[in-house]
């Protein structure tokens, strides 16, 4: 097989599948005695990667593996192929969804504590729908809060291959305060963050975000400013489910789960 054969088998099972696939999932849709090494399957990803440049899609690599999509700078045109403007998320569903991922594994009682506010069990209800986090534990203390952690399913719609990807976030309140105050003064346990018994979970750095090494201190953001990152990031996934609705099974924003669960309309105040 040529590496150009090889490029185009990779570039055609990609937009396909309406679904990121990973270098093992590449490799699977090979016979045995013509399967190719996975080094040769990322090469060729790599070549599909640069026949992208000066164009107006990517090859972009997320937890749940490669796909190709629209950039995101060419979403003022493209989305006016459709008819319905994209659901926009709320920013209290946003910031306690950042808040999720920077400080998993947390309960529902902390993310009211830092914002400020209480956060409406429809905001809960719709991140559980869209399978953007999961409830990876409970404190023990009286009524067993519910700790909440991000999925694969998250990284893959917001365009992340890990956490770490994240801006670096600024200190909002040191958490061990924080539980302390709430009456939270037990450790985590063991395999939280392990990733044992804990399918599709991306847990870092237990209840801390860690962002990675060369983040540079003063790079960090404000939970403001990571809300707005995540808002830029939800923005092009929507570009993505909505040229991707001959594959809605696969959607992050399935048909079926289109419920009136965003609160565009809810007041900050009560989210």
């Amino acid at each position: 097989m040529s590496e150009t054969g090889l490029v185009q088998i990779i570039e055609g099972a990609l937009l396909a599948a309406g679904r990121p696939l990973t270098v093992v999932q590449l490799a699977e849709l090979f016979d045995e005695h013509e399967r190719p090494e996975n080094t040769a399957i990322r090469e060729a990803l790599d070549e599909a990667a640069a026949r992208c440049e000066g164009r107006g899609f990517e090859l972009l690599e997320v937890a749940g593996g490669f796909r190709f999509q629209v950039r995101q700078s060419l979403s003022p045109w493209v989305v006016r192929l459709w008819h319905e403007r994209p659901q926009k998320y709320s920013r209290a569903l946003l910031e306690t969804l950042a808040l999720i991922a920077y400080r998993q594994p947390i309960t529902r009682g902390e993310i009211e504590e830092i914002r400020g506010v209480a956060v409406s069990t429809n905001i809960i209800k719709t991140l559980h729908e869209r399978e953007w986090i999961r409830v990876v534990g409970h404190r023990d203390v009286p009524g067993r809060p519910a700790m909440y952690a991000t999925t694969r399913q998250f990284l893959d719609y917001f365009n992340l291959k890990s956490l770490d990807q994240l801006p670096a976030l600024a200190e909002i309140r040191d958490l061990e305060t924080l539980n302390a105050e709430l009456g939270f003064s037990e450790s985590l346990p063991d395999h939280i963050g392990s990733g044992e018994d804990s399918p599709g979970l991306t847990v870092v750095g237990g209840t801390e975000y860690k962002p990675a090494m060369d983040q540079a201190a003063d790079s960090a953001v404000t939970l403001s400013e990571a809300t707005d990152d995540l808002e830029s990031r939800a923005a092009q996934a929507q570009i993505a489910e909505q040229g991707d609705v001959d594959h809605d099974e696969n959607s992050a924003f399935s048909q079926e789960d289109n419920t009136p669960a965003i609160e565009s309309a809810k007041p900050e105040s009560q989210g």
